[in-house]
């Protein structure tokens, strides 16, 4: 970390929380070591925290590299464990800094992404092996960290100020397989501590979910957890799951989401699509645009399928990206049905909520119990909890005001 002393920086992160949460990290050892952070016209050294989950994300990377590459930089994050020849060709006078290196000069696992918010790391990796996935390359297998830990830096991380802590890995219902404990297990753990915070269980793979689905959806009953479920299914064909290694079926995937509704009625349901993958027929897709359907999902993220380089999918032949435009289109119109529905029904409703950040002036935005973004148009210190009364909504967010003004 020789680079990053006294020196004036410029960091920027993309990708998944885990990954924001690493630029936290690398801002407290710059800091730390006499640096400063400055804009990027500032800067004597510039940080790209990069992500190359799909093929449009890794062209975004190369993109930024270049708009640097008269200044110092520091590449850091996925792409350099895994594109490291790719980006030393293209930029030989980029420093590679590896996500290992950052985690040994900084060994806390909980850190402030904002004056409200914390997130918890409990450990890099996963225990899949998707054929369309790079991550797992750069990340690796899981590596838990201890249930004391991660309980003791939730602790803390209340402390510090936060209502909210976002639990995130790269398959949080992996947690634990390594070390012979699992994500229940840790939840229970939350739910007994002394911390003041709600938590978000990010995503978990239904795979995973499936060996403590029971006592998992127990655990989600505590009031220190979101009803916030986040279960990528990425298709509802069997055959193309299968293509995938994914690890379930579509029935077994509905038999989850059915387990969470049924002893938790009004939880919210995440899932992630990819549309195209290179053995997916109109007839596979057909059964996607069905399972969305029949689970209902609130909050839906659709990909289209990339090539990435290395991955066991890449020896497919890929299928025209005008069919993959077509697919994305009606999936996005189907989900987008379901969650102005799901909206339309939370007119009138009240909820307690937690604010947890402020994006312009004259308005905050809270959350919900199930974890909804929730736009109340007055200033409420960050942290605060209120209740709110629903009077509109837009596709991703819904309006409120506060019902319990004396």
């Amino acid at each position: 970390m020789h680079e990053l002393v006294n020196r004036r920086f410029h960091i920027e992160s993309y990708g998944c929380t885990y990954n924001h949460a690493d630029a936290q990290k690398l801002i407290a050892i710059a800091t730390s070591q006499g640096c400063v952070q400055v804009p990027a016209e500032e800067a004597e050294v510039v940080i790209i925290n990069s992500c190359t989950v799909v093929a449009a994300t890794e062209r975004a990377m190369l993109r930024r590299l270049k708009a640097f590459q008269a200044k110092e930089v520091i590449i850091t994050g996925c792409m350099p464990v895994v594109q490291k020849e790719r980006i030393l060709e293209e930029f030989p006078r980029a420093r590679i800094l590896l996500p290992d290196e950052v985690y040994r000069a900084h060994p806390w696992t909980g850190v402030m992404i904002a004056p409200a918010v914390g997130v918890m790391q409990v450990g890099p990796g996963c225990m899949g092996a998707c054929t369309y996935c790079i991550t797992r390359f750069a990340r690796g297998r899981m590596q838990s960290l201890p249930v004391s830990s991660i309980v003791h830096e939730i602790e803390e991380l209340g402390r510090a100020g936060a209502a909210e802590v976002q639990l995130t890995g790269q398959d949080l219902s992996a947690y634990g397989m390594d070390c012979g404990t699992d994500l229940a297990v840790l939840l229970q753990a939350i739910d007994r501590s002394t911390a003041d915070v709600r938590v978000r269980v990010g995503m978990m793979n239904p795979a995973t979910v499936l060996p403590i689905l029971d006592r998992l959806v127990d655990a989600f009953q505590s009031e220190k957890i979101f009803g916030f479920a986040h279960l990528p299914v990425q298709a509802g064909s069997d055959k193309v799951l299968k293509d995938m290694n994914r690890g379930y079926t579509g029935a077994e995937y509905c038999r989850v989401v059915e387990a969470f509704r049924r002893e938790i009625p009004d939880i919210r349901i995440s899932t992630d699509f990819i549309v195209g993958f290179p053995t997916e027929t109109d007839a596979d897709f057909e059964e996607t645009l069905s399972l969305l359907r029949k689970t209902s999902p609130t909050k839906v993220n659709i990909t289209r399928f990339s090539v990435r380089d290395g991955t066991p999918a890449a020896a497919y032949r890929d299928i025209p990206d005008r069919v993959k435009k077509d697919r994305s289109r009606a999936l996005t119109a189907a989900a987008g049905t379901i969650s102005d529905r799901h909206n339309e029904g939370l007119l009138g409703e009240e909820f307690e909520v937690i604010v947890t950040e402020q994006k312009r002036g004259g308005s905050v935005v809270a959350r919900s119990p199930g974890y909804e973004n929730i736009v109340i148009r007055e200033e409420l210190p960050l942290g605060s909890r209120c209740r709110v009364r629903i009077t509109g909504h837009q596709r991703h967010y819904l309006i409120g005001s506060r019902s319990d003004r004396g």
